[in-house]
């Protein structure tokens, strides 16, 4: 029965995945340029595409281990200065805009976004969709969180939906096969939650937490581990290494074409290891910080071996977590019945944390 049943989900996950028309492959690129404006130096002035591979990926190597060294650095940015609350039309909610810290080439990227749903018990997290949401994505779950008197900041991640270049279908350029450009997107992704956070604390909020799913659970991550104002910390989908979900799930693959002309897996995780939740593990001990860490039982997107490799990491670090495993995958976990199980344990979680 358990056998028919796993794969029954996997059909309904490679039917949810197959809505999205417009994945393609793009052409690998180291991104140099992309990783020579951020606080670590240290990359030549010119590195020609002659260069073999195997060189190229040893100077990446070199130069992620100087950001490891000194990710508080990496992760460091200017306050933001001109946040505005603007209302929406013909809606309830407002929208909390700022220019990001991270600047980049494109203009609708370098304006944030984040839909606001305000609470009054000074307790208030950050949400973080999956890749790819839409504007709506997530909105539910904020209203949720306020009828439980936690306040939401759900944060629009840098190249989606409304910050979205005009030439872009899907929100690739967080994940692609330019690899200095899926790092900085990281980096943008983690300084705007930091940016938020901010604003929060402006407005009164004092205890704070952060919830994101999926490719915003790493950025979730990255931001817990370098943010002592995140306390509380829900992750919804779980894998160790940045690189070994593109490599292998279901919906990167046309990723994975593009990478695998100049990398293999190892390359990748070591290329992708600044932002990788497992090189921060060590950051968040002794952080008092709460954890939860959901995972999908029959996930080919974050594979199940991944997510049990985080949970064994907890557990050896003895990081304060509670553990959820939905009997879903990854897309399914924003079907009924699963989008109720997995709004439940977040909301118990915070409600019961924050």
């Amino acid at each position: 029965m358990l056998k028919f049943y796993r794969q029954a989900i996997l059909r309904w996950e490679k039917e949810l995945a197959s809505h999205d028309p417009y994945r393609f492959t793009r052409p690998f690129e180291w991104g140099w340029e992309w990783l020579r404006v951020g606080p670590i130096q240290g990359l030549p002035a010119q590195i020609p595409d002659s260069v073999p591979a195997n060189i190229q990926l040893q100077i990446l190597k070199q130069w992620n281990q100087r950001v490891l060294a000194g990710s508080d650095a990496f992760f460091s940015y200017q306050r933001v200065q001109d946040y505005r609350l603007d209302t929406i039309a013909g809606q309830r909610e407002r929208v909390l805009r700022f220019t990001s810290a991270v600047p980049t080439p494109y203009p609708e990227n370098n304006t944030v976004h984040a839909r606001w749903y305000p609470a009054n018990r000074g307790r208030a997290v950050i949400v973080l969709p999956q890749w790819n949401s839409d504007a709506e994505g997530h909105l539910g779950l904020c209203r949720i969180f306020q009828k439980f008197g936690i306040a939401s900041l759900r944060l629009s991640m840098p190249y989606h939906d409304d910050r979205r270049p005009a030439h872009l279908q899907r929100a690739e350029y967080t994940v692609d096969s330019n690899i200095g450009r899926t790092i900085q997107a990281a980096r943008q992704a983690v300084i705007d939650i930091r940016a938020c956070l901010d604003w929060l604390e402006l407005q009164g909020y004092e205890s704070l937490g952060i919830v994101g799913t999926s490719l915003g659970s790493c950025y979730a991550f990255l931001a817990a581990a370098h943010e002592s104002r995140l306390r509380v910390n829900a992750f919804n989908h779980v894998s160790p290494y940045f690189g070994d979900v593109v490599w292998t799930g279901m919906s990167t693959r046309h990723v994975r074409a593009g990478l695998e002309t100049h990398l293999d897996q190892d390359g990748l995780r070591e290329a992708w290891r600044v932002i990788s939740p497992a090189s921060y593990l060590p950051k968040m001990q002794g952080a008092n910080k709460r954890n939860l860490l959901i995972w999908a039982r029959y996930d080919p997107s974050f594979l199940p071996e991944f997510s049990r490799e985080v949970l064994r990491s907890f557990r050896e670090l003895r990081l304060d977590h509670q553990v959820r495993a939905l009997p879903c995958g990854h897309y399914t976990t924003g079907q009924a019945p699963f989008k109720y199980m997995d709004a439940y344990h977040l909301t118990r979680f915070l409600a019961r944390n924050l």
